[in-house]
C-alpha cells in the first residue's frame, strides 16, 4: 500500500470562470468577437437600457485587399442583434455604441454597427438585493447570538440570523390562517 506523499500540494480544482475563456472563446472567434469582454461586459459598456434590447452578434471584418494602407488597420463593423421594437433607437444610438465598444477595447475597432432585427437570447436578470433586516429582527439576532466567543463568528451569525427572521416574518404575514 502506498503511503501518500507528505508536503506535496494536492491539486485544487480548477474555477469554472478560468475554463469557460478556453471553452467560449473558439465559438466567438469564428464570429469575430476575439474578446470575449465584449460579451461579458455588454451591459456594462453600453448601458443596461441598450442591452436589455441590443446584443453583439458579430465583428465583420473588411476583406484585407479594401485597405488602402498595408500598415494600417481598416475599422470592422459591429453587427447588433437588435428587438425590433428598439432597431430604430439602436440605429441613433449607434455612434456611441461605438465610441463605448472602441473605448472598452481600448482601440478604434469598430468603425459602424449593422443592425439586424430578430429575438434576442434570454439575459440573465441582474441580482436584487435582499431588503435589509428590521430592528427588531436585529436585536433578536444579536440577543440570540450573544453567547457565541468569536466576534467574526458572532456578528456574521447575528446578520444572517436577522435575515432569516425577517424572511420568516414575511412568510407567516402572507400566509392565510
Amino acid at each position: 500500500m502506498k503511503k501518500p506523499a507528505i508536503g506535496k500540494p494536492r491539486a485544487q480544482p480548477a474555477q469554472v470562470g478560468s475554463l469557460l475563456a478556453g471553452i467560449v472563446a473558439p465559438t466567438l472567434a469564428a464570429r469575430g468577437l476575439g474578446q470575449m469582454s465584449l460579451i461579458a461586459d455588454w451591459p456594462d459598456i453600453v448601458g443596461a437600457d441598450v442591452a436589455r434590447y441590443a446584443q453583439p452578434a458579430q465583428i465583420q471584418w473588411p476583406p484585407r485587399g479594401a485597405r488602402q494602407d498595408p500598415s494600417s488597420v481598416a475599422p470592422a463593423t459591429l453587427v447588433l442583434r437588435v428587438d425590433p421594437a428598439f432597431a430604430l433607437e439602436a440605429q441613433h444610438a449607434a455612434a456611441i455604441i461605438v465610441q463605448r465598444v472602441n473605448a472598452h477595447l481600448g482601440w478604434r475597432c469598430v468603425g459602424r454597427v449593422a443592425i439586424r432585427q430578430g429575438p434576442l437570447a434570454p439575459t440573465r436578470q441582474p441580482h436584487r438585493a435582499p431588503p435589509a433586516p428590521s430592528e427588531a429582527a436585529r436585536q433578536r439576532a444579536a440577543a440570540l447570538a450573544a453567547p457565541i466567543a468569536d466576534d467574526e463568528l458572532r456578528i456574521a451569525l447575528a446578520q444572517l440570523g436577522a435575515r432569516a427572521i425577517d424572511k420568516e416574518a414575511r412568510r407567516r404575514r402572507r400566509e392565510p390562517l
